[in-house]
């Protein structure tokens, strides 16, 4: 792992077992969140990014099994530990934004009871954790706190139970932040509030951020650097710049095609990228991406490329990035 790195994935590999068979959802994943950074996660649905966040935080299901690799946090091997290891870990040093908040949020607690709840480590008074949380509140744009705290998660906006749910992570001031798509269910206006909220929650909290979203936007404008997931695998991670302005795998490239933000002319088709996700019960000997991919080549059908570094923080997973 990095000196510099708060998390560090080393060839991860998970499996769901279903009454079908094993699904293969991640396949040799490594991937690093430098101190002080937002690396950002992007891919179709499917892809594997909230079971990569999950198993970062240790919150696989049980018809998960590890089939190899570590998850470094802080260089402790969070696979590795045992529940009350990572009790302690979770809400102090790591914390998670789910997508839906009112999911993540107890519809029969008020949030002020939500909030001191979580605060049970520290040895403060009731009424210094109620301010705490207050304070939190204000923080992330929560107009009297104070008086909110007494309501429910259903008498907020969606756009408020989300800023509740950041708070709620933030608490704790953890060293890493994992925000599964927490825009998912927002419109674009309550987007841009939420990216501007984590952007200046970062300098001020001087934290790292895992960002997960299907977004390219979203991905360009909050994170340094993009990790590009395609059926459980990696194939290609890098600096904003290097990912949006010099793709290197032709997945990459057709997500770029496919971004809204990207399309001058007026049309009644958005671009799409042919074909279907592979069925992860059976993956595909050679390159995972080959039965889409517009620039497939016979060596693309019958082999499995490997990473290639093509820039100075850039790789990409691909039969061409080796020329």
């Amino acid at each position: 792992m990095a000196a510099d790195s708060v998390l560090s994935i080393e060839g991860l590999s998970i499996e769901f077992q279903t009454p079908r068979g094993p699904v293969h959802a991640l396949r040799d994943v490594s991937l690093a969140v430098p101190r002080g950074s937002i690396v950002g996660i992007v891919g179709e649905s499917g892809s594997g990014k909230s079971t990569l966040s999950l198993a970062a935080m240790g919150l696989l299901p049980e018809n998960a099994t590890v089939r190899g690799g570590r998850i470094l946090f802080d260089g402790a091997d969070v696979l590795t530990m045992g529940t009350a290891q990572l009790r302690a870990l979770r809400g102090r040093r790591m914390a998670m934004v789910f997508q839906d908040p009112m999911t993540s949020l107890n519809p029969v607690l008020s949030i002020g009871a939500q909030m001191t709840d979580i605060q049970y480590r520290e040895r403060a008074s009731a009424a210094h954790k109620r301010a705490k949380a207050a304070a939190m509140l204000r923080r992330v744009g929560i107009p009297d706190p104070e008086q909110r705290l007494d309501n429910f998660p259903h008498e907020f906006s969606g756009g408020m139970r989300q800023r509740i749910a950041i708070a709620m992570g933030l608490l704790g001031s953890p060293e890493l932040l994992i925000a599964d798509e927490p825009t998912t269910a927002l419109d674009v206006t309550l987007e841009a509030q939420i990216i501007h909220l984590l952007r200046e929650l970062r300098r001020e909290f001087k934290g790292s951020i895992l960002f997960i979203s299907h977004n390219l936007g979203l991905i360009a404008e909050l994170c340094d650097h993009v990790v590009v997931l395609y059926a459980g695998e990696v194939v290609e991670q890098g600096t904003v710049r290097e990912i949006f302005h010099g793709p290197r795998h032709p997945y990459t490239e057709a997500l770029l095609v496919c971004d809204p933000a990207r399309i001058d002319a007026v049309s009644r088709e958005l671009p799409t990228i042919p074909g279907d996700v592979p069925n992860l019960l059976q993956v595909p000997a050679a390159c995972v991406f080959a039965p889409r991919c517009p620039k497939v080549f016979e060596r693309c059908r019958r082999e499995r490329p490997g990473d290639h570094a093509v820039g100075a923080a850039q790789s990409a997973r691909c039969h061409l990035a080796s020329a």
